[in-house]
């Protein structure tokens, strides 16, 4: 059985004060340093043999940590950034609620618009994405397990279609990922599966 783990990043100081990241490229506060070593000792129960990252700072710092306990090297893959929230980037949930009420409520019903007027949608980040795990998925050999480590609606979003979840109910049935927590995924006889969610240290 072939295991992937994705992993969100640990915190920032822009996830500890509410504001939109989108692929803004901000490293890990220390309470996020502290989660990501935290998070590197329990992910060696699962013996990974590959670990690929974001190439943004939060994510690629997390992954290693992650390799510094495994005795691995880290891969990037860009196609694994965050979601990019267009003019939302640097707002805070608060700013935005208030000056783009119409495209989130519209976001709320189930509508995959551009998120920040100009911006990605979940189908365009899955896209990107899935062809990075999907390469990821030609190399694993049986019994391997990888870590992916991502973001939160990048990780969401992969877990959710590596599982034939389809997204709105992804995001409305499992939520998201909090920082440094992660999704399991086995391969069975009937394809991929979400064997664990927001699992932490």
């Amino acid at each position: 059985m072939r295991r992937i783990v994705v992993v969100r990043h640990g915190e920032t100081t822009h996830n500890a004060q509410g504001i939109w990241q989108g692929q803004l490229d901000t490293p890990l506060s220390a309470t996020g340093r502290a989660q990501a070593a935290a998070a590197a000792a329990a992910l060696t129960a699962y013996e990974p043999s590959v670990i690929l990252s974001s190439d943004l700072e939060r994510a690629a710092e997390t992954a290693r940590s992650i390799a510094s306990v495994a005795g691995l090297e880290v891969t990037y893959d860009e196609r694994l950034r965050e979601i990019h929230v267009g003019q939302w980037q640097g707002m805070t949930a608060g700013d935005v609620a208030e000056r783009y009420p119409e495209l989130q409520a519209a976001l709320a019903q189930g509508q995959d618009l551009p998120r920040g007027v100009d911006g990605e949608t979940v189908a365009q980040v899955v896209e990107r994405g899935r062809a990075s795990l999907d390469e990821l998925v030609e190399r694993l050999t049986p019994g391997e397990c990888a870590v992916v480590a991502t973001h939160g609606v990048t990780g969401r979003a992969l877990a959710a279609s590596l599982a034939g979840i389809d997204q709105h109910t992804a995001w409305t049935a499992i939520g998201g990922l909090h920082n440094c927590h992660w999704a399991e995924l086995s391969e069975g006889r009937l394809g991929w599966r979400i064997t664990a969610w927001n699992v932490g240290a």
